[in-house]
This record gives C-alpha cells, structure tokens and sequence, in this order.
C-alpha cells in the first residue's frame, strides 16, 4: 500500500514549474494527488485526447484537458510583503 506522500503545496497555491517543458511558468494549483505525489496546474501541462463518435449521428471532437506534474518539478512562489 503506498503511502501518503507529504506536499509542499496545497490547492490554491500559485507555482512555478522548475524542470521539463513548462520550465519558468506559473499557474494556480487545482488538484493534488497525494497518493501518486502529483498535481494538477491551471494552464500548464495540456494534453489532447482524441474521441471517436459512438453513432453515426455523433461527431468526433479533440479534447484538451490539463495533466498531472509530480510536485517535486515545482516550486512555491512566494508573496511579497510590504
């Protein structure tokens, strides 16, 4: 059974991915997975998923959807204090 793994963020948080193709862009966190130690960002990471129609009277579409990123790959930004 795999354990619960501890984060350095929490939903709402505003981040900045450090490593791999978003490097140096940030988003709001939407979802985090504890289990699988990943996390979902607002406007980072999109992935498209191709669907075929069912019927004859359905049409195919792409569906663009946000994925995962481990939170290691991320960085929590800091507010400023005046």
């Amino acid at each position: 059974m795999p354990k619960k793994q501890k984060m350095h963020i929490k939903i709402g948080d505003t981040v900045t991915v450090i490593s791999g193709f978003y490097k140096n862009e940030s988003g709001e966190v939407i979802k985090i997975n504890r289990k699988t130690g990943k996390v979902i960002i607002q406007g980072i990471n999109f992935k498209f998923k191709h669907i075929k129609p069912n019927t004859e009277n359905e049409i195919g579409e792409i569906k663009q959807f946000e994925a995962p990123i481990h939170h290691s790959n991320v960085k929590l930004n800091l507010k400023e204090v005046s």
